[in-house]
């Protein structure tokens, strides 16, 4: 049987769980890179954070470019803060452009340059003034709202499984999260209310596939404490083996929508308005399909593995298989060696001290 017909049908024996030190350092790396990159580089925000000034500019029936807009904003006295971005297409096609905060007399007067530079009509240009404290009030309710999940969550995952999968899930989360914002730090995308939106998002994504894995880990060792054929830790492998072609399925169902509003919208086609939402979708939904295998699993093992009774299970099946392997090492020398004694006419091997003897066969010498 091939490896693609044993994934395809949850029949892999891979050992996720025997190598998550690998992967626990893998991890650990990538998110001391993000908390790296959140200290030195930090976060480009929006004007939707840091306030100021937005242009909507019309271009139907002109041949105005990003370039075109941003040499006259600049040549205003009114610098973008950042690249200009198209909107749109077609007859709705528009160019945005974000300065830093004008007062209503300066805003007027850059706008009257601005259309006398693009040769459009002044009164087409769409000029508005926002404040950081939207964006403000708008992450404090994004946290809230966050905060507020993750308590329920946590308790639904605790009375659903039990408490040490909710440790695992909320570890897998926040990995999520981190690097996630790792690397829009690393990139340096603009952080929009659409980052925040995008944040919320896949946190269901992540928590949907990590429940999954539990459901299956839970049902692999019911009653195991019970018995002695196999360990804590091997019963999650075989969970994490059955589910894994379920993730890649679910994962790239999802991913491939996204790249193409990342690849294609934001990338070939140049809107910009969805690359911040199309990038920490793409980074969300890989990372927590990565995390539900890879992390949440693994740390339930280490976190159940401690208790008392898991450890005496581990011994009792490591007992029991000791045993056996002793019995059937035995077994086969014995085999052994009434082969030789049947090939070379010897006696047959001497029976074990404390066999019962054989009965004489009536009417022998």
């Amino acid at each position: 049987m091939s490896a693609l017909t044993k994934l395809y049908r949850g029949e892999t024996r891979m050992d996720f769980i025997g190598t998550r030190r690998w992967w626990y350092l893998a991890s650990g790396i990538f998110v001391l890179i993000c908390i790296l990159s959140f200290v030195f580089r930090g976060f480009q925000y929006g004007v939707e954070f840091k306030g100021g000034s937005t242009f909507q500019i019309p271009t139907s029936g002109t041949s105005i470019s990003t370039g075109d807009a941003n040499t006259a904003f600049t040549n205003a006295g009114a610098p973008p803060q950042e690249a200009p971005q198209s909107v749109g297409s077609g007859g709705s096609r528009q160019i945005v452009v974000n300065t830093k905060t004008l007062n209503p007399a300066r805003q007027k007067q850059v706008q009257d340059d601005v259309a006398k530079a693009l040769g459009v009509k002044s009164e087409k240009i769409s000029p508005n003034t926002i404040s950081s404290r939207w964006g403000h009030d708008t992450t404090v309710s994004a946290l809230q709202g966050l905060v507020i999940f993750l308590i329920a969550v946590s308790i639904y995952i605790a009375l659903r499984f039990q408490w040490r999968m909710a440790v695992g899930g909320m570890l897998a989360l926040f990995h999520d999260l981190i690097v996630a914002a790792g690397v829009y730090s690393l990139v340096g995308f603009e952080v929009t209310p659409s980052t925040i939106v995008g944040l919320l998002t896949i946190l269901g994504f992540s928590l949907y596939d990590t429940v999954v894995v539990y459901d299956k880990v839970a049902e692999n060792s019911k009653d195991i404490l019970a018995g002695s054929r196999t360990t804590f830790s091997e019963a999650a492998n075989v969970a994490v083996n059955q589910t894994l072609m379920r993730s890649i399925n679910t994962s790239l169902i999802a991913l491939l929508p996204v790249a193409g509003l990342l690849f294609v919208g934001a990338g070939i086609l140049g809107v910009g308005t969805i690359k911040d939402l199309a990038l920490i979708l793409f980074v969300g939904l890989a990372s927590g399909a990565y995390s539900s295998l890879f992390l949440a699993t693994p740390i339930v093992v280490d976190l159940t593995e401690r208790a008392p009774e898991y450890q005496a299970l581990t011994k009792r099946v490591v007992a029991k298989r000791s045993s056996e392997a002793r019995r059937a090492v035995e077994a086969e020398l014995a085999g052994a060696g009434a082969t030789a004694a049947r090939r070379t006419g010897g006696p047959a091997p001497a029976p074990k001290v404390g066999a019962r003897p054989q009965r004489r066969r009536r009417g022998g010498s």
